[in-house]
């Protein structure tokens, strides 16, 4: 079994209908949507808890660049 965490990959669209198992990933995002949902938070302070999970884990900077870079150009025009 190449990727273990991965129960069932999302349909090509990445559509959750009618999927019974999610990726492993999902569990801690459903569990913060679930916990912290209803709070609202500036941009400064997911860096800030951003750069400090960096400092923790530092094996994870990549990771966490990429969605960084992500976030921030999600708005961009794709050309």
């Amino acid at each position: 079994m190449c990727c273990p965490s991965v129960r069932r990959a999302r349909t090509p669209a990445g559509s959750r209908d009618n999927l019974t198992d999610v990726y492993f990933t999902d569990r801690g995002i459903e569990e913060l949507s679930a916990r912290r949902g209803e709070e609202q938070v500036s941009l400064e302070w997911l860096a800030q808890h951003l750069r400090t999970f960096v400092d923790l884990h530092p094996e994870l900077e990549t990771p966490i660049e990429r969605l960084a870079t992500w976030l921030a150009r999600l708005d961009d025009d794709e050309d």
